[in-house]
């Protein structure tokens, strides 16, 4: 069953990179950050993505797992780097 995830980093991607995140979908917030969130296979597809955003330079302010895919409720973090 696959997690949805939701990955916040500094500064904002241009829409042509939706392509290079497996799917996820792309929001560039006011306040100067790109949320990239949706589901992702397993803890590899996860891994690839993060190693993604670390080639584009952008800082990683945190990642989040909203639980499995199609379920409803809260987010619960589980990593936020400072």
């Amino acid at each position: 069953m696959s997690q949805r995830y939701e990955i916040r980093v500094r500064g904002h991607l241009d829409a042509r990179w939706i392509a290079w995140f497996d799917g996820l979908e792309l929001r560039r917030d006011p306040d100067g950050t790109t949320t990239l969130h949706g589901p992702l296979a397993d803890q590899a597809a996860l891994h690839g993505v993060l190693q993604k955003l670390r080639d584009t330079g952008l800082p990683l302010l945190s990642v989040t797992s909203a639980g499995p895919h199609g379920a409803e409720g809260p987010a619960t973090p589980t990593t936020t780097p400072r």
